[in-house]
């Protein structure tokens, strides 16, 4: 583990701070962006049961394909990074598909480092038969830090 990246799982954030970073085909090539501004796209809930929870959860958050269009991203799929160096890539037309959110509260509680945050990507997994699939599992990025648009 980084430097980085323990401090992160240390230190509270501030609303102002940068908690995601999109790179690749997006407005300028770097797109920091805080928790305040995912805050500003509005939110949007969802319940659904997950591949490593115990029953159906509630989570809020901003739309996927809403965070991309901030960002002034043009591309096919996503190289999603989380702090603890997982990797995947994801194809945009997921997030144009379904209703995939950019969790940032499960339960009415804010995701943190610690329990998956601050940002987890969520799909409703419940709503489609398809997404109980494990190729979808794997999307669901906890502890997301980094968007590459590709």
């Amino acid at each position: 583990m980084t430097l980085t990246a323990l401090l992160t799982l240390t230190l509270p954030a501030h609303a102002d701070q940068p908690i995601l970073t999109l790179t690749g085909k997006v407005s300028g090539g770097h797109v920091a962006i805080s928790r305040a501004q995912l805050e500003g796209l509005g939110w949007h809930e969802l319940v659904t049961s997950t591949s490593v929870t115990d029953g159906p959860q509630r989570f809020r958050g901003v739309l996927m394909r809403d965070l991309l269009a901030l960002a002034g991203a043009q591309g096919d799929s996503v190289r999603a990074t989380a702090l603890n160096d997982y990797v995947i890539d994801i194809p945009a037309s997921d997030f144009d598909r379904f209703d995939v959110l950019a969790a940032l509260y499960m339960n009415g509680e804010a995701l943190g480092p610690r329990d998956k945050g601050p940002v987890w990507i969520v799909y409703p997994r419940d709503d489609f038969a398809e997404l109980q699939d494990i190729r979808y599992d794997m999307r669901w990025v906890w502890q997301l830090v980094g968007l590459e648009v590709r």
